[in-house]
């Protein structure tokens, strides 16, 4: 296995902390790019493998020369690791009401607040429901 291969999920897990149900987990997507565009990231983008960012545009920029199942999935693996990006930080606002009146006792703490939500207060919000399991966190 390629050195790239076994740091790749990490890497993009790092590089991005924590969009719907529908979109991929964080190791989901980065297995897909791992499987998919290794050679091309071994080939093209060597030494960039550290930046996601500078991964991402590496590949952009040689799509000429890049494998066809790589083309096809890394835009997709980057697009479902940005959703799930903007669900995670959507938590914090559509949960805020939720957390203040359930999770006081936690204020301040982020990972109190979000253990007490996941613990899931009777009476809590639809949209925070649906927050959460967006994120990922359920």
């Amino acid at each position: 296995m390629s050195p790239v291969r076994a740091l790749f999920p990490l890497l993009l897990i790092a590089a991005w902390s924590s969009a719907s149900a529908q979109t991929m987990k964080f190791e989901d997507a980065s297995a897909l790019l791992g499987a998919s565009c290794a050679k091309d990231i071994d080939d093209n983008c060597r030494g960039v493998n550290l930046d996601a960012v500078r991964l991402k545009d590496c590949l952009s920029r040689n799509q000429d020369v890049m494998s066809a199942q790589c083309k096809s999935d890394y835009g997709r693996a980057f697009d479902a690791i940005q959703k799930r990006v903007a669900a995670r930080a959507a938590v914090a606002k559509l949960c805020e009401r939720d957390a203040n009146k359930y999770c006081g006792s936690v204020k301040g703490d982020r990972a109190g607040t979000l253990d007490c939500l996941l613990a899931g207060p009777r009476g809590m919000t639809i949209n925070c429901n649906k927050a959460l399991t967006e994120a990922g966190y359920r």
